[in-house]
């Protein structure tokens, strides 16, 4: 690793404990008690598959940020598909509906948790850890060298 490379170990950790705690007990909820979860939030939720595949979805990113608390680094790319894909849905999803005026209110919550995880995510992801080049003896090391 090299000297230019910033991890902030604080904050890595706990935006594992941070997805532990939200999505990981929201899956579970939605899984093991999805008609409790629909009356607590607001969503219009017609087809229990796709409901079900959310909360797996949030049950597995919990699972995984545990391994995250084990090992930080080896785990940073849990924490960049939630950036990923909660950036995907703000681009594709949110920005539309309320250009268009057709952004429902009980989705404002949905806004400011995702805002929440971009933000964590952001400071926390050691961006240049992820992107830096190895170097030819570190490649060598590992028997991946050409």
């Amino acid at each position: 690793m090299s000297e230019n490379t910033k991890i902030r170990w604080g904050w890595l950790k706990g935006m594992y404990i941070y997805t532990i705690v939200s999505s990981g007990l929201l899956g579970m909820g939605i899984i093991v008690m999805p008609e409790m979860i629909k009356t607590k939030f607001p969503w219009p939720v017609e087809e229990p598959t796709a409901f079900g595949i959310i909360g797996s979805v949030y049950v597995a990113f919990g699972l995984l940020s545990i391994l995250g608390l084990r090992s930080p680094l080896k785990f940073v790319p849990v924490l960049l598909m939630q950036l990923c894909y909660k950036l995907v849905w703000f681009i594709g999803v949110f920005i539309p509906l309320l250009v268009t005026a057709h952004f429902p209110g009980y989705a404002i919550s949905m806004v400011i948790i995702f805002v929440t995880y971009i933000i964590g995510d952001l400071i926390a992801i050691p961006f240049s850890y992820i992107f830096a080049k190895e170097s030819k003896q570190q490649l060598m090391g590992s028997g991946l060298a050409l």
